[in-house]
């Protein structure tokens, strides 16, 4: 169900790059204070989890006349009026008409040390020809910065997250230098800045730096950061021990016609919402609340991004310039839709913002896709510009004429 669209099935179903890597694990954490939750699990890692799911086709849920037997012998036919549904419930609940999901790992406020040990345990025991996804989404902190101690870790969010996001990129350029004139990365950038896990003790028990996931790169690693300081974790491409990581990053600070719906704690990251729910991402960022919005307006928008998905399917598939990064994980669907997913947030973020805009408002991939996926080009910018004025809201983007 979730897999390709029906117009570019033949050509992922006969693409095949030099190497194929399947998709077996992936490791969800999310920490942000005061966050909505279920029991232990985020708003953001919920939408992950479920992103990551193969939706049942409901073939083991099959519906049946129940037969008891009465002290006579005749048999009581309760199935025309209670719609009686016959599940095993000792047997497995997988659809077997579907292929198994990937394992899930999913960790709440961990400390380092435990995420860390969680992440050796999984690459471990990752089979060979496989890939892990992980996928972080917390506040992180600025090397250097002058943000105070209370407000990144005790603070009230909606009172200090705007002056956090604002210090930190200010500071972003000046503390992350990405290369070097010897084409190496200094050690000390990828212990500059860090994800901040949750109060848990003091010092680095809390912390995640970027250079605490380059021992990971011995094995195929599928990155998403979604935090304030997601582009410190810009120098793990090219510092990778063995094999080049895929890396989506998320812009410093989310963008919204309302600022009221930036508030994290309430609404969930606006990256992994769109890496989630595109559509309802989209509809969050121009101020269309899902009571507004028409079935049958929404419906044909889920066509725009549906279509447009199809024939980005198609160039990936078809594409000579693809790095071998994405090439290898492309046959995945979960992965694949990831990155379609992906293309539009970028191209959203780069046309709502005026073009004098920083680099710093933009979400990144590492390595880079073909130059047909970026933001200026046609094939994505049309889709932007027919899903913006399918919704009316057209005069909220800097679009180019068609």
């Amino acid at each position: 169900m979730f897999d390709s669209h029906a117009a570019s099935l033949p050509y992922v179903a006969r693409f095949h790059a030099k190497k194929v890597l399947k998709f077996k694990d992936a490791i969800l954490t999310s920490y942000h204070r005061n966050e909505v939750k279920f029991a232990e699990l985020t708003l953001d890692t919920y939408r992950m989890l479920q992103c990551l799911e193969w939706e049942p086709t409901g073939s083991f849920y099959q519906k049946r006349p129940v037969l008891p037997n009465d002290h006579s012998g005749a048999s009581i036919d309760h199935s025309g009026t209670s719609g009686v549904i016959d599940i095993n419930f000792v047997a497995d609940m997988t659809d077997p008409s579907l292929p198994p999901n990937p394992r899930k790992a999913v960790l709440y406020r961990p400390s380092a040390t435990h995420l860390l040990a969680v992440i050796a345990t999984v690459c471990e025991e990752l089979p060979p020809e496989s890939i892990m996804l992980l996928y972080l989404s917390s506040s992180g902190k600025a090397g250097h910065s002058n943000v105070p101690q209370g407000e990144h870790s005790g603070g009230s969010r909606k009172s200090s997250s705007s002056k956090i996001v604002s210090r930190i990129s200010q500071k972003q350029n000046s503390s992350i230098p990405e290369y070097h004139v010897n084409g190496k990365k200094e050690s000390s950038d990828c212990y500059e800045n860090y994800l901040w896990l949750g109060p848990r003790g003091n010092g680095d028990r809390n912390n995640l730096y970027p250079g605490d996931i380059l021992p990971f790169t011995r094995r195929p690693l599928f990155l998403i950061v979604d935090s304030d300081i997601s582009h410190a974790f810009k120098v793990i491409h090219g510092a990778e021990k063995g094999e080049t990581a895929a890396l989506l990053l998320s812009p410093l600070r989310p963008a919204f016609k309302d600022p009221s719906s930036a508030d994290t704690t309430q609404y969930g990251s606006q990256f992994t919402f769109f890496l989630t729910a595109p559509l309802q991402a989209f509809c969050q960022m121009v101020g269309i609340s899902s009571s507004d919005a028409n079935v049958d307006i929404y419906n044909d928008a889920e066509s725009i991004l549906s279509t447009s998905f199809s024939e980005w399917e198609v160039l990936l598939c078809t594409s000579t310039s693809l790095d071998l990064v994405w090439a290898q994980v492309l046959s995945d669907p979960f992965l694949r839709r990831v990155i379609l997913r992906f293309i539009l947030c970028r191209c959203v973020f780069f046309h709502f913002f005026p073009p004098e805009a920083s680099e710093e408002y933009l979400p990144v991939c590492l390595p880079q896709l073909p130059s047909c996926f970026s933001p200026k080009s046609d094939v994505v910018q049309s889709c932007v510009r027919r899903l913006a004025n399918h919704l009316g809201v057209a005069d909220y983007f800097h679009l180019s004429d068609a």
